[in-house]
């Protein structure tokens, strides 16, 4: 597939991923101990939408940019503002349009919303991109980048230290097999600590594979998975990213009632063509 992030960057996967991502964070807050967040694909961090990458495809357009400034009722923009000051953070000139010229990656929105006893370790294997990170968390003492294939993360990693925190698992599918690769992975790392909270992207492109890695998720035994699913088209005669996914493993009590008042809204705001939906569903476990 080669979700290559630059050309990606702040697109409706994004958005969705990122604020699966914060009401994640925002619930670990609640008790005052440390927890610490472990990104394994982390990206540069920081993705300018001005660049020739982001230019070519817009993506960002139907994404962020149909989020910002957009209507919300009070519920909704209660829970989107710890993502919406995350972004806006990156963009202190902005308008009451929008005026974005930055998007934040996973890792710096994880930064945004740490609090000074909580950590961040971000993990990034190609090169170039790991210092571009290196050099966006410079002299910051909470935020650590290893360059490192970010699977082999899921042994060397875990449990941490704080015994608290979230694991953010989201490969950029440029080669076959991160289907596989991600149940193995999360296999290996639930034996490792069973009480962390895992969260899982997946592109909604080959709907046979999304359907296989479902099935297999729910042999694995793990007592506690609830599947998100955010369709913005319907299934393309050409392969397209028509939608993503986001599987939470040990996902707090909060979080599917949030995301049932959020989803309605972010689907209103994203989706290009119908049909197309979202759902929440339960592959292992049940509410409560």
């Amino acid at each position: 597939m080669n979700y290559r992030h630059a050309y990606h960057a702040g697109n409706f996967a994004d958005v969705v991923k990122h604020v699966v991502l914060t009401r994640l964070l925002e619930y670990l807050k609640q008790k005052d101990k440390a927890f610490r967040v472990i990104d394994t694909h982390a990206g540069i961090g920081r993705y300018d939408l001005s660049s020739t990458e982001a230019q070519k495809t817009g993506e960002w357009q139907g994404g962020i940019g149909r989020l910002v400034g957009a209507n919300l009722d009070a519920k909704a923009a209660t829970l989107l503002a710890p993502y919406l000051e995350a972004v806006r953070a990156l963009n202190p000139d902005g308008g009451p349009d929008g005026g974005l010229k930055k998007y934040p990656g996973s890792p710096l929105i994880a930064r945004h919303l740490l609090r000074k006893q909580d950590r961040l370790t971000a993990i990034e294997l190609h090169p170039d991109d790991a210092n571009r990170l290196k050099a966006v968390f410079a002299s910051d003492f909470q935020a650590r980048v290893i360059e490192l294939d970010g699977w082999l993360a899921l042994g060397a990693h875990l449990p941490p230290k704080e015994k608290r925190g979230l694991v953010l698992i989201d490969p950029p599918f440029e080669e076959a097999g991160e289907f596989d690769r991600l149940v193995d992975g999360l296999v290996k790392a639930h034996k490792r600590w069973p009480g962390g909270i895992y969260a899982l992207w997946y592109p909604i492109k080959d709907r046979k594979a999304v359907i296989a890695f479902r099935k297999a998720l729910k042999q694995t035994g793990i007592p506690k998975l609830l599947d998100i699913e955010f369709e913005i088209r319907p299934a393309s005669s050409e392969p397209s990213l028509d939608g993503s996914g986001m599987l939470v493993v040990n996902p707090p009590f909060t979080l599917e009632g949030e995301l049932r008042l959020l989803l309605p809204t972010l689907h209103r705001l994203l989706v290009v063509g119908r049909p197309a939906d979202w759902s929440l569903r339960w592959l292992a476990g049940e509410a409560g």
